[in-house]
């Protein structure tokens, strides 16, 4: 079958259909825009900036962005847009119309496009496919900006501190940090957010809904994201490693309070007590030493926190859970110190160790756990403190063996002394 180009003449049937893939349209124009798909025609090119396009209509809506003019103006609200279909679907935001319905759940949307890509959860359906890797979306701007990951360009730049960004919306949400403004209020308690995104997940706390369960342990989260750090406890996967040290991580945020070490960066100075912080949630934590702030409560019994993590050891109290098993028999605990306090029990002939605060450390021959006991056993008769550096010192420590040998890097040297300098102990 011959092409017709954009010059020549389209064949005149009553419903005017496509020669190439059948659509039928109800007039000649239509159909000759839409033809423009399959040639790969696009006749209308900005002057400013190159870009052509397939439509006259969708040329003059671009030419809008160079000029910044938006003259279509929402009478509810004020906001203005550059293209008459944006004001018509921000206008269903003050009606709350939502006239596209998807049939196979019911649920409503504002756009077609919105129902469009909704329907492919449905069918599993996932169209729109990286060449670089391989990865496929349902929507054409998610692949749009996944593309920008193997490009490395982050063209949407913030003008009051220069920082870049792939997608607008981050662009868009990181502003809201230079204006102050959180427009996202729950109305439970009043607690507003920058992110909407951020918010229903706030408002889950309230309903007490944790919809993301782990096939692993049964364990459920308010929030994916976390779902799919805690995944990486049961898989082992830390995929976020520093390039100082190899040191790997399972979180970013954790890799990123790392790095601050190497730095040595520490921006949060408390105006309190002058201590200076790596991390902002750590200093944060900290002022409420002296606020005596307790922002964290059970909702169970009622009792207060001053961290999240504290909670969140209290709230197991309630479930029952208990994370925390021993390697050597199986019994579990609620928390970590209770765990540490029983493998004391398992250790035998064990190597001893004397931390840097003269500290008694425990090391399991069977888990070969490292257990800090708090116990300071080893006073030096000559000094009259405990050795500053950490030193193991094995069972045979009464042969006379100096302890300068059994020093290992990257541990500063100490001055030589005799093994019977130090009185030993031994711990069941």
């Amino acid at each position: 079958m011959s092409i017709p180009n954009s010059q020549m003449e389209l064949p005149s049937v009553a419903q005017h259909e496509c020669p190439e893939c059948g659509k039928r349209f109800s007039g000649k124009t239509k159909l000759t825009i839409h033809y423009r798909v399959h040639t790969g025609e696009k006749p209308f090119m900005c002057t400013e900036c190159g870009k052509s396009f397939r439509q006259k209509q969708h040329f003059t809506e671009h030419q809008s962005i160079h000029t910044g003019e938006k003259p279509f103006m929402c009478k509810e609200c004020g906001k203005s847009f550059r293209q008459k279909q944006s004001l018509t679907e921000h206008q269903s935001i003050h009606t709350g119309e939502k006239p596209f319905m998807c049939t196979e759940c019911g649920k409503s949307f504002r756009k077609k496009q919105h129902l469009t890509e909704h329907q492919f959860i449905h069918t599993g359906e996932k169209p729109f496919m990286c060449t670089e890797c391989g990865r496929s979306f349902r929507q054409k701007q998610q692949l749009t900006e996944h593309q920008l990951i193997h490009t490395g360009e982050k063209p949407f730049m913030c003008t009051e501190c220069g920082k870049s960004f792939r997608k607008k919306q981050q662009l868009t949400e990181h502003q809201l940090i230079h204006t102050g403004e959180k427009p996202f209020m729950c109305t439970e308690c009043g607690k507003s957010f920058r992110q909407k995104q951020v918010l229903t997940e706030h408002q889950l706390i309230h309903t007490g809904e944790k919809p993301f369960m782990c096939m692993e342990c049964g364990r459920s989260f308010r929030v994916k994201r976390i779902l799919i750090q805690h995944q990486r406890l049961h898989t082992g996967e830390k995929p976020y490693a520093c390039t100082e040290c190899d040191k790997q991580f399972n979180v970013r945020s954790n890799l990123l309070s790392h790095q601050k070490i190497h730095t040595g960066v520490k921006p949060f100075v408390c105006m309190e007590c002058g201590k200076s912080f790596s991390d902002k949630s750590t200093f944060q934590s900290h002022q409420r030493i002296h606020t005596g702030e307790k922002p964290f409560s059970c909702t169970e019994c009622g009792k207060c926190f001053t961290k999240k993590t504290n909670l969140n050891a209290h709230y197991k109290v309630h479930t029952g859970e208990k994370p925390f098993a021993c390697a050597d028999c199986g019994r579990c605990f609620v928390l970590q110190g209770s765990l540490t306090k029983h493998q004391r029990i398992h250790l035998q002939d064990q190597l001893l160790c004397v931390g840097n605060s003269g500290n008694l450390i425990l090391q399991s021959p069977t888990s070969n756990t490292i257990i800090p006991t708090g116990e300071k056993p080893f006073t030096c008769t000559e000094w009259g403190f405990p050795n500053r550096r950490f030193h193991l010192l094995p069972q045979n420590i009464h042969t006379g063996e100096e302890i300068q040998s059994l020093i290992s890097p990257p541990y500063s040297p100490i001055p030589t002394l005799p093994i019977g300098h130090w009185s030993c102990q031994s711990y069941l």
